[in-house]
């Protein structure tokens, strides 16, 4: 294995990383920023109410966005598994 290929091989691991979690995270956010902007407004300062929307909001995001992470996931581990012999020359 070359140097070139490590670094390639990490370089797409970690893109899928971030691929697979932006549903999540997107959701997060934009939720994050909904109830940022009703706190603001109504001057309701509570820890709580910023945390239990996000949860929520993002297991639903994860239960909607699982078939293709699995896609995803499943494409890479196939694509690992079909190229190990080429992998170790």
């Amino acid at each position: 294995m070359t140097p070139e290929f490590v670094i390639g091989f990490a370089k797409q691991s970690i893109e899928l990383a971030l691929t697979l979690s932006l549903p999540m995270l997107g959701v997060g956010l934009v939720v994050g920023i909904f109830v940022s902007m009703i706190q603001a407004a109504t001057q309701i300062q509570e820890m709580t109410l910023t945390f239990v929307p996000k949860i929520v909001s993002m297991f639903l995001a994860l239960l909607i966005a699982f078939p293709w992470i699995m896609d995803k996931m499943i494409d890479f581990t196939r694509s690992v598994f079909m190229n190990l012999p080429t992998y170790i020359k």
